[in-house]
């Protein structure tokens, strides 16, 4: 008689793989997984690269005292650490941590937003061509953040009714803003070069793009189609590190921070621009021309008026718009 010997169990996976099986069952971003992914690391070689399961809430609170404290991260900062560590307790471990009050918090400093003169976005402007460039004008004439605009889908853009639709935004909101009319003419061209590196893909067995799980199960043929194709895809195809497909992923945002940032070097501005100074510029030069606070909150996606009104500090009214003694002499 045969014997059989027991099959081994599979080994269990590692703490991190689950970290990551966890949030993707739970629909969290790439950006997010790796940056949890990180703050788990740097916690397990904070504490001498103990298994988290050993340790507790004074370790948890002794990690970002010391992020605040020793390593002065912003607020922000601290706070994305600690949501990593309480999403491996709870979701992975099966511990839920009571609120850490004792846990040293990052002081919230306030700053005012780096804007630009319209001048100086002219400037900024002609320093880029291209699809940077295009991308550029696109992200001031509208107000988008930068991946919100490098994720926009052929059919969030409505050249009849001068509209951008915003999917899932900041806190997976919904929203419109204002196409500008001198977009209209270079974003039909540019649309026209995509759209035959996509029949290009396709006709190599590509063209599929990248669809959130409920759409892609859904509407099986969408990936391939047109309407939801990036409008403004990368040069090459790279392989999904989650589903292992070949895909034509859009723009990376360090390209296009890149190419910014060199325009303002070419530029010679003296002020500090990334991407995001040319949302703040959008938001102020509405306002100073005269548009009412709530209707560029309702643009820019901010859930609290309170957000919108830090572009109010940086007009020139009110109580700072009154002329110094000095210039009276």
């Amino acid at each position: 008689m045969e014997l059989r010997l027991p099959m081994p169990a599979p080994p269990s996976p590692r703490l991190l793989d689950q970290l990551r099986g966890e949030l993707r069952i739970r629909h969290y971003s790439l950006r997010t997984e790796e940056a949890y992914s990180d703050w788990v690391r740097r916690y397990i070689l904070f504490h001498g690269k103990r298994h988290p399961k050993d340790l507790g809430p004074v370790e948890v609170g002794a990690f970002l005292s010391h992020l605040a404290v020793d390593r002065k991260v912003s607020s922000s900062t601290q706070n994305q650490a600690k949501a990593a560590l309480l999403f491996l307790y709870k979701h992975v471990l099966g511990v839920d941590l009571p609120w850490l009050a004792e846990v040293v918090q990052a002081k919230e400093r306030r700053r005012l937003p780096v804007v630009l003169s319209p001048g100086e976005v002219r400037t900024l402007l002609d320093q880029m061509d291209g699809t940077m460039g295009l991308a550029a004008a696109l992200l001031y004439g509208t107000g988008l953040r930068l991946l919100e605009g490098l994720r926009l889908r052929v059919k969030d853009l409505d050249f009849d009714r001068l509209e951008v639709v915003v999917r899932s935004g900041k806190g997976d909101k919904d929203r419109v803003t204002m196409l500008p009319e001198r977009l209209v003419e270079p974003l039909r061209a540019h649309l026209e070069r995509v759209r035959g590196l996509h029949q290009k893909d396709l006709a190599e067995g590509f063209g599929e793009v990248f669809l959130p799980d409920a759409l892609a199960v859904k509407y099986r043929d969408a990936a391939r189609q047109w309407g939801w194709q990036w409008v403004f895809p990368s040069a090459v195809r790279t392989v999904d590190p989650r589903s292992g497909v070949t895909r034509r992923h859009h723009l990376y945002p360090e390209s296009v921070q890149r190419a910014v940032r060199e325009a303002s070097r070419r530029a010679e501005l003296a002020k500090p621009v990334t991407p995001h100074v040319l949302r703040h510029s959008f938001a102020t030069h509405l306002l100073t021309t005269g548009h009412d606070i709530r209707t560029v909150q309702e643009l820019l996606g901010h859930k609290d008026v309170a957000t919108t009104m830090i572009y109010t500090h940086v007009l020139n009214r009110g109580g700072r718009g009154v002329a110094s003694p000095l210039d009276g002499l």
